[in-house]
């Protein structure tokens, strides 16, 4: 069901671009993946929800999720392929910053503490948006499995994970569309 190259394809179609950016991180680059062109379409999310539901296979979490707003779709995309599968999963969103009226959480959705959680996420720089969501899944007593990603930019978020215990998984790198 997951079709690599037709969403690598979708991918440099869509979501690269090549100019003068500044990333979430604060880093300049010379290249941008907009990722959101991918997860907002029917397809594209079809083809990511399939990928990381295979790179899941062998070990699918209780929960998964990640910071409001780039995991949101990535995290409905995955809930619903999976409960097509018949696959006992749910999601949780990670907001930026607490809801100032009702209850004031973080972490939003179907969640019982001590349960387990994948971390998702669109493209990883630093890692700073999924370690956020991480501390702040933590602080609500979930357990933080993993990372997967949809793109690794391969500057320095798979270690600053490693140096926290977390493993990023990713269905590309920047290598794979020809970015050193």
């Amino acid at each position: 069901m997951y079709d690599r190259q037709a969403l690598q394809e979708l991918i440099r179609e869509q979501a690269l671009q090549f100019g003068d950016f500044t990333l979430a991180s604060g880093k300049q680059a010379s290249f941008y993946l907009d990722c959101r062109k991918v997860t907002l379409d029917a397809r594209g999310a079809q083809l990511i929800a399939a990928g990381m539901l295979d790179l899941l296979s062998e070990n699918i979490p209780t929960l998964i999720g990640g910071m409001a707003i780039g995991a949101d779709p990535i995290t409905g995309a995955i809930l619903t392929l999976a409960g097509m599968q018949k696959l006992p999963m749910r999601g949780i969103i990670v907001r930026k910053e607490a809801k100032a009226h009702g209850t004031g959480k973080f972490v939003e959705g179907p969640y019982q503490e001590g349960e387990t959680v994948v971390i998702v996420e669109d493209v990883v720089t630093t890692g700073g948006s999924s370690l956020l969501a991480i501390k702040r899944c933590e602080s609500v007593g979930l357990k933080v499995e993993r990372v997967l990603a949809i793109i690794d930019r391969l500057e320095g978020g798979r270690e600053a994970f490693a140096e926290r215990g977390y493993e990023l998984t990713t269905l590309f790198t920047v290598r794979d569309f020809g970015i050193e």
